[in-house]
């Protein structure tokens, strides 16, 4: 299983659209993750037109219409994985901790997660939590970034710069 990784996309106040490169990129995968701060609902249709399965959560810069349709948190399996999604809220600094305290109860082997507009693909304590970054703003980070995570009896993830 082939997951492509987005966060962070803020269309369009960052952007109009999800760069060209994530979606030929998005072409060959399996599933889709946004893991929120799309900022405009159409993001979904968007990836949609290139992956039809788009699971996505709502972040701290959607609007109300989005946090309707969304779930702020979802969790799932992926053969024998779990996967928890969530977008993140409050300071940087203590944005692991939110992210740990998020789904503490919910035996996942990996925490996608966004915010920070940072990326960030690490190991803790037998969990992968991974943050694609933003491929629409530098603010945080000096390049633009999405990413792809392969499931095949191990698991295998990776930042892509743009």
């Amino acid at each position: 299983m082939k997951i492509g990784v987005i966060a962070d996309t803020h269309i369009p106040d960052r952007a109009k659209a999800i760069p060209q490169q994530i979606l030929n990129a998005f072409k060959k995968v399996d599933m889709v993750i946004h893991a929120g701060d799309l900022v405009d609902i159409k993001v979904l249709e968007e990836l949609k037109s290139v992956c039809n399965n788009v699971k996505a959560v709502y972040g701290n810069m959607d609007n109300e219409e989005t946090q309707k349709i969304l779930p702020q948190k979802i969790v799932f399996k992926v053969g024998s994985y779990n996967i928890g999604v969530t977008h993140g809220f409050g300071a940087s600094n203590h944005l692991l901790e939110y992210i740990y305290n998020t789904f503490k109860d919910d035996k996942v082997d990996i925490v996608i997660f966004g915010h920070a507009h940072t990326p960030f693909n690490k190991k803790i304590n037998g969990i992968l939590y991974f943050n694609p970054g933003s491929p629409t703003d530098k603010v945080f980070t000096p390049y633009n970034s999405y990413g792809i995570i392969e499931i095949n009896g191990d698991i295998e993830a990776e930042i892509i710069k743009l």
